[in-house]
C-alpha cells in the first residue's frame, strides 16, 4: 500500500504541482476598481454607495486635457461609474428611488454637470444617452488644498443625507443627496 501513495505522490509531483506553478494573473489594472460607501454610522445600513475605476494623474493636464470640458465623462476609468441608493433621496428637485445609476459629469472650469442616468452596465460614456437621465444638477468645482493623485471618491454623511465627494488633480465637486 505504501509503495502505491508513493507512486502517487511522484505522479503528483511531476504532473500536478507544475501546472499550479504555470499558473499567472495578470498585471494589475492600471486603474482599480474602488466603492465608496454612505452610511450614517458604523452599524447602520448604508444610504447610497459608488462603484468606480480611479485612475491616476501621472504627470498628465487633467481637466481640459484627458478629460475636455463640456462633454459627457464616465466620472473615473474603465466602466462607467455606478451609484446605488438604498432609499429614496433628493438629488436636486428629483426624488430618487432606491436602485441602480450610472453617474456622469460634464466638467468646466468652474462648475461640474452631475448626471443620473438609467442606463447601466455601461463601458466608458461612448453609448451615454441623454433620453435615460433621471435629474441633472450644476455643483462648483473647488480649488483642492493639495494635489490629488488617484481620483478618489468619499461620502459625508449626517443625519439630514449624504455628500459625495469628487476630488482628482487640483479639483473636487460635493454632490448632496438629501432623506426625505
Amino acid at each position: 500500500m505504501k509503495k502505491s501513495h508513493f507512486i502517487f505522490f511522484i505522479l503528483l509531483t511531476a504532473f500536478g504541482f507544475q501546472n499550479l506553478n504555470a499558473q499567472s494573473f495578470p498585471n494589475r489594472d492600471a486603474s482599480p476598481m474602488d466603492l465608496a460607501i454612505a452610511r450614517p454610522s458604523k452599524n447602520a445600513p448604508p444610504l447610497a454607495r459608488v462603484i468606480y475605476s480611479r485612475p491616476e494623474k501621472n504627470g498628465r493636464d487633467i481637466f481640459g486635457g484627458l478629460v475636455p470640458y463640456n462633454e459627457v465623462w464616465r466620472t473615473g476609468a474603465n466602466e462607467a461609474t455606478e451609484l446605488t441608493t438604498y432609499e429614496p433621496l433628493m438629488f436636486g428637485k428629483t426624488l430618487l428611488q432606491p436602485g441602480s445609476y450610472t453617474l456622469y459629469t460634464i466638467p468646466n472650469s468652474d462648475s461640474w454637470t452631475i448626471i443620473i442616468n438609467s442606463q447601466t452596465n455601461t463601458w466608458g460614456a461612448f453609448n451615454y444617452q441623454k433620453e435615460k437621465d433621471v435629474a441633472r444638477i450644476e455643483v462648483p468645482c473647488v480649488q483642492a488644498v493639495a494635489p490629488i493623485e488617484t481620483l478618489s471618491m468619499i461620502f459625508k454623511t449626517d443625519d439630514k443625507g449624504t455628500t459625495l465627494l469628487i476630488g482628482w488633480d487640483d479639483h473636487y465637486v460635493e454632490i448632496p443627496f438629501k432623506r426625505i
